[in-house]
């Protein structure tokens, strides 16, 4: 699967180019300043089959493990383009396809395949819990062959661009369950049906184009069908999708710090100034070098999480260490290649100031840097906890 330059991936990653270079700067300027969502470059990438690498033939994906679905999105980023809009579609679909039902299998995942159904907004994080997720009070009490949920979410990116939304509640109170992280419950919400019958969204404008949204329940009935596996056990059926999630947005910030040091390095060497190349002085120079380095060093944890995914390894920690070198890898090369380019950088049309927002993103979501520190200083070398 490799190339002499050690690319994996390669017809994939040519295929996502060729489709990336139809959609150009100016395509997503025009999108950043009305905050709009890139509706012809998702319908382009779903045609294309790249949102399905990772569901199963039988259900009309392409079978691919992690890694392929990594190439695809680090080719976006690379190319200047944005998988933030479309990635969910990719693993949100695995909560189903690991505990779900197999009526729920065959009824949603060869719609989810072809695009026909948008499953792309993964409602976990709420105003009260933030990143402590056995915290989160949504609520949803029994009621028959129905469930009615109560609640708010926030943050949760793409619900006014899904039909289906892989729902996080809890069906016990914390303080009845016997351990903080059992009681909780996955539902599988219909957003055509939810919007307006219990459910408001909300949107959230923020400093880039990222689709993000609050949300309101308001007894919103949802069919007991609906629930993913057993009741009680839901925390534990998204701690896979959060993996797949990091490593994947991990593998984003790979493309976008493979962008800067492509912009960079090329600006250096274009422009002049006191009569010579400015990537001559090492002060231009190292920085960029030193930029290859770290985002060279986080693509080799990057493919090792992605690699025991695949393998079905626990591999919480790696992928956690993955996004975290992979974001401040990306956030390093986009301070450099902007210094790099001086004023130049801050124009809209060198899509670097762009570029410069998004990826400041991922040490923040979809978890922040501290709490990786946290992960990895108690449960990998034992240290107390601060909290």
């Amino acid at each position: 699967m490799s190339t002499a330059a050690g690319e994996s991936f390669p017809e994939i990653r040519e295929a996502v180019r060729k489709l990336c270079a139809q959609f150009p700067g100016e395509y997503w300027r025009a999108l950043d300043r009305e905050r709009t969502y890139p509706t012809d470059f998702v319908t382009a990438l779903t045609e294309a089959g790249f949102l399905s690498v990772l569901i199963p033939e039988e259900y009309g994906g392409s079978g691919l493990g992690l890694s392929a679905a990594t190439a695809v999105l680090e080719e976006i980023h690379r190319s200047g383009c944005n998988g933030g809009a479309c990635h969910a579609q990719m693993y949100t679909m695995g909560t189903v396809l690991k505990h779900g039902s197999q009526a729920q299998k065959e009824a949603y995942l060869p719609k989810i395949a072809t695009g026909e159904l948008r499953l792309q907004a993964f409602g976990v994080t709420e105003p009260g819990a933030g990143t402590d997720t056995t915290r989160i009070s949504t609520f949803a009490r029994r009621v028959g062959d129905k469930y009615v949920v109560r609640g708010q979410k926030i943050w949760i990116s793409r619900a006014e661009h899904s039909d289906l939304m892989v729902l996080l509640v809890r069906t016990t109170p914390r303080e009845q369950a016997a351990r903080s992280s059992d009681g909780m419950s996955v539902l599988l919400v219909d957003l055509r049906q939810a919007v307006g019958n219990g459910l408001t969204i909300r949107p959230v404008r923020t400093m880039l184009n990222h689709a993000t949204t609050e949300l309101f329940f308001d007894d919103l009935e949802v069919p007991a069908e609906n629930l993913v596996g057993e009741e009680g056990k839901g925390f534990r059926y998204i701690l896979d999708g959060m993996n797949a999630e990091r490593i994947l947005i991990a593998a984003e910030c790979i493309g976008d710090g493979k962008f800067f040091i492509d912009r960079a390095s090329a600006y250096a060497k274009e422009r002049h100034v006191f009569g010579r190349a400015i990537g001559q002085n090492q002060g231009v120079q190292f920085p960029i070098a030193r930029a290859h380095v770290q985002v060279s060093a986080a693509e080799l944890m990057v493919q090792k999480a992605a690699a025991m995914f695949e393998a079905g390894q626990p591999c919480g920690t790696e992928a956690n260490m993955a996004k975290l070198l992979a974001s401040e890898a990306s956030w390093f090369a986009a301070d450099t290649c902007l210094q790099t380019h001086g004023g130049f950088g801050f124009a809209e049309e060198y899509d670097i100031e762009r570029k410069f927002r998004e990826t400041r993103l991922y040490q923040v979501a979809p978890i922040s840097t501290n709490l990786i520190l946290s992960h990895v200083g108690t449960h990998v070398l034992g240290m107390p906890k601060s909290f």
